[in-house]
């Protein structure tokens, strides 16, 4: 038995008996008007994070859920496509597939706007996603991607940017290590598919959307989310693992390199105003929202008065790379 098949029996079992606080600390389910979410789908919320930022889902884009869970967030989704098949739900657990499908038709019955036609529930995995290239405007996943090896985290990558439109989004919510988890909490199946385990560091983590093509990366979130202690993991000293919501563009990679937008701000305290490298202006006193990259640019060559912000590990659009 791979860890794959480890984690498939798992959630088997909480597909059918729903498991409050499993995985990840759960989300708090959006508040939008006229949305009524089911009991057990709220149960059934495994998430870490949230995948749904309604700032990406004007003009009803058509959206690829991978691992569809309680079918929460697919319900979510399809509150801003509102039409036949405008959310394919992906999932390899036949168990996991009928509660969600059981869990819809409930919302169908609290939602005078929602029709169990808006989501359409498929058989497949992260690594054949049952969609056509270049087909569907935004893939998300949540606390799934988190539970596979290294190499097959890239596989399903891949996966996700061959079905993108161009321009398309990858929304992501998973757990990230604030320094790397040791080998023998890797190798526990059971830890890797209750999203323990499996994190890699922020670091890998972006470099690897990197690296399959993604040429820019936002971080709508980051913050605690568990603490793996001494006594019950086997451990040297505490380990901190945070949840990092982030929506990566497939854009191409600029030659200088991926632009990943973390919140940081440029500040021109000068007499006039200020141009940097990229024909950007600074004006006098008015933070603007930079990437990182621009970021160690301008601490490295500008004069002393730009000021470069930290991380807010909070940004939502509208800067310049």
């Amino acid at each position: 038995m791979t860890y794959l098949d480890t984690a498939a029996q798992f959630y088997s079992e909480v597909a059918q008996t729903p498991e409050a606080g499993l995985c990840c600390v759960q989300s708090t389910p959006m508040h939008l008007p006229g949305l009524n979410i089911p009991l057990k789908m709220q149960q059934m919320n495994y998430g870490c994070g949230t995948t749904v930022h309604a700032n990406e889902l004007t003009n009803q884009p058509t959206v690829l859920y991978v691992g569809v869970g309680g079918g929460l967030e697919a319900l979510q989704f399809a509150y801003f496509s509102r039409r036949a098949g405008a959310v394919i739900a992906v999932d390899p657990v036949a168990s996991m597939r009928e509660a969600a499908k059981e869990n819809l038709e409930v919302a169908a019955k609290d939602n005078p706007w929602f029709d169990t036609s808006f989501v359409e529930i498929r058989e497949g995995d992260a690594f054949n996603l049952p969609v056509a290239d270049s087909s569907v405007d935004i893939v998300a996943q949540n606390c799934l991607f988190n539970i596979f090896e290294p190499e097959d985290l890239t596989r399903a990558l891949k996966e996700a940017y061959r079905v993108l439109k161009p321009g398309g989004r990858l929304q992501m919510s998973d757990p990230i290590a604030t320094r790397p988890i040791p080998e023998h909490l890797q190798k526990d199946e059971r830890l890797r598919a209750m999203c323990l385990s499996g994190a890699l560091t922020y670091e890998e983590y972006i470099q690897r959307i990197i690296n399959v093509g993604f040429g820019q990366i936002e971080i709508r979130a980051r913050r605690p989310y568990r603490l793996l202690d001494t006594t019950t993991y086997n451990l040297e000293k505490d380990l901190l693992l945070e949840s990092l919501d982030s929506v990566a563009f497939k854009v191409e990679v600029p030659e200088d390199g991926a632009c990943v937008f973390t919140g940081k701000t440029a500040i021109y305290n000068g007499s006039d105003a200020f141009y940097d490298h990229n024909g950007q202006v600074l004006q006098r006193g008015i933070p603007a929202a930079i990437c990182d990259k621009t970021a160690e640019q301008l601490a490295h060559k500008s004069p002393e008065n730009v000021i470069v912000t930290d991380s807010t590990w909070n940004y939502d659009g509208g800067g310049c790379c």
